[in-house]
Parts: structure tokens; C-alpha cells; sequence
């Protein structure tokens, strides 16, 4: 469970935009699960803050998507269901999708170069088995394939995604069985962007979400 507030020497947010962040990464990585009640005293007490940048911190989470407040119970995180897993998966497959495309024709030999270099990281990540870090590197990969795109606007759709993506994203790389799979699927992806096959590139990045939100839907169900 969160215990201090992740903030850096040179911190210069607000106070309640770190309690903020702090506990938008605590929901997104897991440390507080869906359906754990979010009490503001209680956690006021284990960030050593006043309940106001709690509360604050709350409403701006609610308004994310990442929390629900429910009558007579008070603030919660937000359960994962198949309709908000499905809503947001289903858009970053078009994305995906358009941005292996688009990188086909327009990466860089830098950029290709770096992309090897993720593939390679992640699977070092995997190796280990760090949960953490494999969502990390598998983040970089990703963000390494928008980039080459060269296309602001859709960098900036990715990245209003990126944040719901990761919970779920997370969920599936806790499964350690996928993580075969997950090597094997980047590695497609990464050899068809080098041979600028838009073709395979496209049907390996959709094939790639479709797996994610299918084994999220079976543990969603698993879990009901």
C-alpha cells in the first residue's frame, strides 16, 4: 500500500496535484485494487497530508474514470468491467493499427535502431519476471512506434489513452503465461516495421490488443 508521496527534490506541483498523481499511479499499477474504498482520513494519514488535497486529489481521479463514488459508501477505485476495458481497447486498436503503418513508411534508421533496442529490453524485463518493468519497457516500445509516425495529432490521441491503456495493459502482464506471447507478438511487429510490411505490421498490432482484451475479459469473468 502507497505510504509517502512520490514527490522529487525539485517538486514544484501543488500539493494536491502530487497527492494526485501519487494516487493515480497506486491505481494504475495495482497498488490499490478496484473496489478498495478510498478514505480520506486514512489516507491522509499515510501520505501526511490534510484531508482537502485528498478529496481534491478524489474528484479529479473521478473525473478520470479511475474512481467512483457510490451513496452511503463514499469514493472507491473504479472496478474494471468489459464495457470500459472494451471502450478504450477498442480505440487504441485503430490507433495501433494506423501507427505501425504509418511507421512503416516514415521511421527513421534511428528510430528503427531504438525500436530493436525496446524489443530487446523487454525481453531482458521478461526474463526477470519484474511486472513493473516489463510494463515500462512495454510502454517505451510503443511509445517509440507513435513517435516514428510524425504525426502530432496522433501522438496526442495516444496519449490521452496512454493512461487507461496502462491499467489494463498492467492486468494482462501480471498473467506471467502471456509473457511468451507478448515477446513474440513485438517481435512481429518490429521485423514487419523494418521490412515496411504495412500489411503484417497492421494485422499484427490489432492482433495484439484483440489478445489483451480477451484475456482481461476471461479474468473479468474469472473474478466475477
Amino acid at each position: 500500500m502507497i505510504d509517502e508521496l512520490q514527490m522529487s527534490p525539485d517538486t514544484i506541483l501543488p500539493l494536491r496535484d502530487v497527492v494526485f498523481e501519487t494516487l493515480r499511479k497506486a491505481i494504475l499499477t495495482g497498488e490499490l485494487k478496484p473496489g478498495e474504498r478510498l478514505l480520506e482520513i486514512h489516507l491522509g494519514k499515510k501520505l501526511g497530508v490534510s484531508r482537502t488535497p485528498i478529496r481534491e486529489a478524489i474528484h479529479k481521479l473521478e473525473l478520470e474514470g479511475l474512481v467512483t463514488t457510490i451513496p452511503r459508501r463514499g469514493a472507491e477505485v473504479s472496478r474494471i468491467t468489459e464495457k470500459s476495458m472494451h471502450d478504450v481497447l477498442e480505440v487504441r486498436r485503430a490507433l495501433d493499427a494506423l501507427c505501425v503503418e504509418l511507421a512503416c513508411e516514415r521511421i527513421t534508421k534511428e528510430e528503427l535502431t531504438k525500436l530493436e533496442m525496446a524489443c530487446l529490453e523487454f525481453e531482458e524485463a521478461v526474463a526477470k519476471g519484474d511486472v513493473k518493468m516489463i510494463a515500462t519497457k512495454d510502454v517505451a516500445l510503443h511509445d517509440i512506434i507513435v513517435q516514428a509516425t510524425g504525426n502530432q495529432r496522433l501522438l496526442n490521441l495516444i496519449t490521452n489513452l496512454s493512461e487507461q491503456m496502462y491499467r489494463y495493459r498492467f492486468e494482462y502482464i501480471k498473467d506471467v503465461s502471456r509473457h511468451k506471447k507478448l515477446v513474440d507478438e513485438h517481435r512481429v511487429i518490429y521485423e514487419s516495421i523494418r521490412n515496411k510490411d504495412k500489411k503484417t505490421a497492421s494485422e499484427a498490432a490489432t492482433r495484439h490488443i484483440d489478445n489483451q482484451m480477451q484475456a482481461i475479459i476471461e479474468r473479468i469473468r474469472l473474478e466475477k
